[in-house]
């Protein structure tokens, strides 16, 4: 049947009706401040896949584009599967993974092979091409890379449901997460081929796919995920999107990703209207991040660029990593250099206040009171 994706701006082919939830969690990764040092990989690895069968699964993983991939060669395999994805403008004009299956099945997608999971570090900071004698680095850089975090993207047309048998994998109403039921699996790794981010498992020992289950235990209590408390560098805001035709103005997520539009989704062309967005990297060229990103990169490079002459913005990219709480709504106060920003819950309370600037404090080279010197100077 026919549903609606906002995201490529046209209908497209899914197997099920088009149903919203109530809310749908969403998360907003900027990678051009992660420093891929993999604390958010280690946090989610601690909480969810320390038990036997689950050596291998990485529900988070940071990876070095573009060589990076886990499992291996995860997207380019699919992106050669699904032959070219032109855009007209904002709209796609190719095929969804659920438009362009062969004969005789109903999604597009690949069983990766066991030796694909072997080396999750794979290209890791390596750099586009090999950097030439005597080359240093300019603006725009010549050798280049950057970090790719990702997590399940709790889609709105979820792959992986729509290729279960046994319809075993359900989103939820009430927040949009996708969920595997553990009694209903049979092991039958069709949502592993269908996923075409690779993120549904299958673990060998109790016969049964898993996958990120949005740490729903810690959101059910308005907390975000464990990716993005534990995020050392403050690149990551988790919370709730309202649909794209109903964007709230002070919803961190709504503005972001419907009115500023500087977080865009991760190969939106696969066609699963994914829930996890990306601020593009600001020094990758300008076709490779199209690829990756869609038509919107461009503008939403040129926006992050110029953050600092909006004061919402601003405020905002301040607020990422700011609290544990889930943050429903912001309001900025002054103006970028002696302004603040507010966060609330759902219910209007404060929840953190971080000012638009950071403060620069210089301190005495000599400390006098302890008699000690704060730098060495021998």
């Amino acid at each position: 049947m026919k549903v609606y994706n906002w995201q490529l701006n046209r209908e497209m082919d899914y197997k099920y009706q088009e149903i919203h939830p109530q809310k749908q969690v969403t998360w907003v990764f900027d990678t051009n401040k992660c420093i891929a040092c993999q604390t958010c990989t280690m946090a989610c690895k601690n909480a969810w896949t320390s038990g036997k069968g689950q050596e291998y699964m990485f529900w988070n993983n940071v990876e070095s584009k573009p060589w990076g991939f886990y499992p291996l060669g995860w997207d380019v395999k699919l992106l050669e599967k699904l032959g070219p994805q032109p855009w007209n403008g904002d709209k796609y004009a190719g095929k969804t993974i659920f438009e362009g299956a062969q004969y005789g099945e109903e999604i597009l997608g690949y069983a990766p092979d066991e030796k694909d999971y072997s080396h999750p570090n794979l290209g890791e900071d390596e750099v586009n091409q090999q950097v030439k004698e005597k080359e240093y680095i300019t603006i725009p850089h010549q050798p280049w890379m950057f970090y790719l975090q990702r997590i399940c993207n709790h889609c709105s047309y979820p792959a992986c449901l729509g290729a279960c048998p046994r319809k075993a994998i359900y989103k939820r109403k009430e927040d949009g997460i996708v969920l595997i039921d553990q009694k209903r699996c049979r092991g039958y790794q069709e949502c592993v081929r269908a996923c075409p981010y690779k993120k549904s498992m299958f673990r060998t020992n109790t016969g049964k796919s898993e996958k990120c289950i949005s740490c729903f235990p810690a959101v059910e209590q308005g907390k975000q995920t464990q990716c993005v408390q534990n995020c050392i560098g403050k690149i990551r805001l988790f919370g709730f999107k309202n649909n794209w035709n109903e964007p709230k103005g002070d919803n961190p997520i709504d503005y972001l990703v419907h009115i500023k539009k500087i977080a865009l989704p991760l190969y939106p062309q696969f066609g699963t209207q994914p829930n996890v967005y990306y601020i593009p990297p600001i020094h990758v060229p300008e076709a490779f991040n199209r690829q990756l990103f869609g038509p919107g990169a461009k503008n939403a490079v040129e926006q992050y660029k110029k953050a600092y002459e909006d004061p919402d913005l601003t405020g905002l990219l301040m607020l990422f990593g700011s609290t544990d709480q889930i943050i429903s709504s912001f309001k900025v106060e002054g103006d970028i250099n002696n302004g603040y920003c507010a966060g609330y819950d759902d219910k209007g309370n404060e929840l953190i206040k971080v000012p638009m600037k950071e403060p620069i404090i210089i301190r005495e080279e000599y400390d006098e009171q302890r008699n000690v010197r704060r730098f060495n100077v021998t």
